[in-house]
């Protein structure tokens, strides 16, 4: 009885409806759960996308996971540190780093900036910075000579024309509020002593000072990276931090196919408490939480839009029901009970929602397929200023399935008040009159 149920209700779902009014409506319900389900796929790929994105484009020098002291500013150890890692079978390099915030000083011009040292060689290995360098050379070697004390300037000025000095690369944006700084200039760089007392008789005893050339200026196009830091080799970073061989962070960088994610939680259990491990997506915490918040929030607007739709499904059955009374009442008298009759017009209500959504899932996936071979919707905006001209898209199939979730529970639903109301309106009179 029950492939009966459903092929009568199949056979209604096709059939010529004696009033246009109730062929018209179904058809709308139908459009409504097509439209509001390819919204749904459209809208998680293109937050997807620009996931991904921000994965790819936004991370040029930030590490598959990176390692910081839970305590403290600096990692003591960072050899020992640095053999554990290699040794979990995870880790294929992993590149110290000294990092922390310094004075710059170009043509009279003052700037605090950000000082990164790390191994460029190391950097050029596991970077994609060298595509990002708008001027001047590719990622500059390691070399890194103290500059010794000097008694007289006319010896500082001899030992500043003949040495060469180390080289580091500048952000645009630090290059830009420096006053222009170019390819090949000097710049000098100031920073606290770690240790010792102020003399105010004597300030410039309180820092410590050295002079670099600007081998070269990037951009990421990631305001982390491009407003203040200055890249420099790590010995260098080390004599201005007034550090040995400490680190402020290891950057570790995996296996090929060895998820971040997984790698980090591994990485955790190795280290213990005393240290923080981060994947990209912690790195970017803020970014893709932002991302995410947006696309749940729009997912749970579109579902309301669903069970709006939903409205118009009970209406089409209601309207069917009514116009099949006599129909239900011949059924009933032929012995078809109440709970088969309800069962007609309950699956009924799962097929329209169903069609919908099957309807729906398709379109979103074509829209989303277009957008990705041809970009048919622009970003707006300068084309010269925006990453990508066109709206991102990435189509993961989990949210395929997540975006036909809510056709399926609202055809359970109609379902049910479909068939409770088809029920309270079988007649024992097949005339229908009087029921």
């Amino acid at each position: 009885m029950g492939n009966l149920s459903r092929w009568i209700a199949w056979r209604y779902l096709k059939s010529k409806k004696s009033h246009g009014a109730v062929s018209a409506i179904a058809a709308v319900s139908v459009a409504g759960i097509a439209i509001a389900t390819a919204a749904v796929v459209c809208v998680l790929s293109v937050f997807n996308g620009f996931r991904s994105l921000m994965t790819e484009k936004f991370d040029i020098l930030a590490p598959d996971v990176l390692v910081t002291p839970a305590k403290g500013k600096v990692i003591a150890n960072p050899d020992s540190i640095i053999s554990l890692l290699q040794a979990s079978g995870y880790v294929k390099s992993v590149m110290p780093v000294v990092s922390d915030k310094a004075l710059a000083i170009y043509e009279g011009r003052e700037l605090p900036v950000t000082i990164k040292g790390l191994d460029p060689e190391m950097l050029a290995a596991n970077s994609r910075l060298s595509g990002f360098i708008l001027e001047g050379g590719e990622i500059p070697s390691p070399y890194y000579e103290e500059m010794p004390e000097f008694e007289y300037l006319e010896d500082y000025e001899e030992y500043m024309a003949n040495t060469p000095r180390p080289q580091v690369l500048a952000s645009l944006g630090a290059a830009v509020r420096l006053g222009n700084v170019y390819e090949n200039e000097n710049i000098l760089l100031f920073a606290p002593r770690r240790e010792g007392r102020y003399n105010p008789a004597n300030p410039a005893a309180s820092f410590v000072a050295d002079s670099v050339t600007v081998s070269g200026i990037y951009e990421t196009k990631q305001r982390e990276y491009d407003e203040d830091m200055i890249i420099a080799p790590i010995g260098l970073a080390r004599h201005l931090f007034q550090y040995d061989d400490q680190a402020t962070s290891l950057e570790a960088y995996l296996q090929p196919g060895i998820a971040p994610e997984v790698a980090a939680e591994k990485l955790r259990a190795i280290l213990g408490p005393a240290f923080v491990v981060r994947d990209r997506s912690m790195l970017q915490e803020v970014n893709f939480r932002m991302v995410n918040i947006e696309k749940w929030v729009s997912f749970l607007l579109l579902v309301f839009i669903l069970l709006i739709a939903g409205f118009n499904i009970i209406s089409t059955m209601t309207m069917l029901i009514i116009e099949k009374r006599r129909s239900m009442s011949i059924m009933n008298a032929l012995g078809m009970g109440r709970r088969r009759l309800g069962g007609i017009f309950s699956s009924e209500s799962v097929m329209v929602s169903l069609l919908g959504g099957v309807i729906g899932i398709a379109l979103g996936v074509l829209l989303c397929w277009l957008q990705q071979e041809f970009g048919l919707v622009k970003l707006q905006g300068d084309p010269s200023k925006l990453l990508i001209s066109e709206y991102p898209v990435k189509l993961i199939w989990s949210d395929v399935a997540l975006a036909f979730a809510p056709s399926v529970v609202l055809g359970l639903l109609t379902a049910l008040i479909a068939g409770a109301f088809a029920r309270s309106r079988i007649s024992p009179n097949p005339s229908g009159v009087g029921a």
